[in-house]
């Protein structure tokens, strides 16, 4: 699927050559500028339907997982970094800055993972690194153990505040495709 993307980088580059040489203060569009636009508006399509080819070949549904993190309030852990296994391999990890950090106390999601694993029983690992209320180094971890069938699996590590012990736990929501 990479040898499409130089074909697409080429057809800007000519798209953009073209535009270039249009007067700048034209009332009416011309029809070369009008032809020029169409042309743009098909890469943008081609381009979008390359990129929902390349997803479907490269993680089929039927073999798909995808793993997402959130972070649910915020209040009892502040978030520095995520380690992900899937039975026992590094799949995933990531470092959080204030900013990253934020938008997920403010609801948002991040898709850590995605990757093709066959049917069967499989064991995900997520490590939280981070700093508790008092400014204390911690960790949080959950393992998760579930079946993967014939469809895709999509699996949510939620950083959740528990007010009844002033502590984070990590929970994991799962969805079939």
């Amino acid at each position: 699927m990479s040898t499409f993307k130089p074909i697409i980088a080429r057809c800007w580059a000519l798209l953009l050559s073209l535009g270039a040489t249009t007067p700048a203060l034209a009332a009416e569009p011309t029809p070369l500028e009008t032809e020029i636009e169409q042309l743009k508006q098909q890469v943008l399509e081609l381009n979008r339907d390359l990129f929902i080819l390349e997803e479907d070949l490269l993680f089929p549904a039927n073999t798909q997982i995808a793993v997402f993190v959130s972070v649910d309030v915020g209040h009892f852990f502040k978030l520095d970094s995520v380690e992900v296994k899937l039975n026992d391999r590094d799949i995933a990890g990531a470092l959080y800055t204030e900013r990253q950090r934020h938008a997920l106390e403010q609801g948002g999601i991040q898709r850590l993972f995605i990757g093709n694993v066959k049917s069967g029983e499989h064991t995900l690992t997520a490590i939280f690194n981070g700093t508790d209320q008092h400014g204390r180094r911690v960790q949080r971890a959950v393992n998760h153990r579930f079946v993967k069938q014939q469809e895709g699996v999509m699996l949510e590590l939620k950083l959740a505040d528990q007010t009844s012990n002033n502590r984070a736990e990590v929970e994991v929501e799962q969805w079939q495709l």
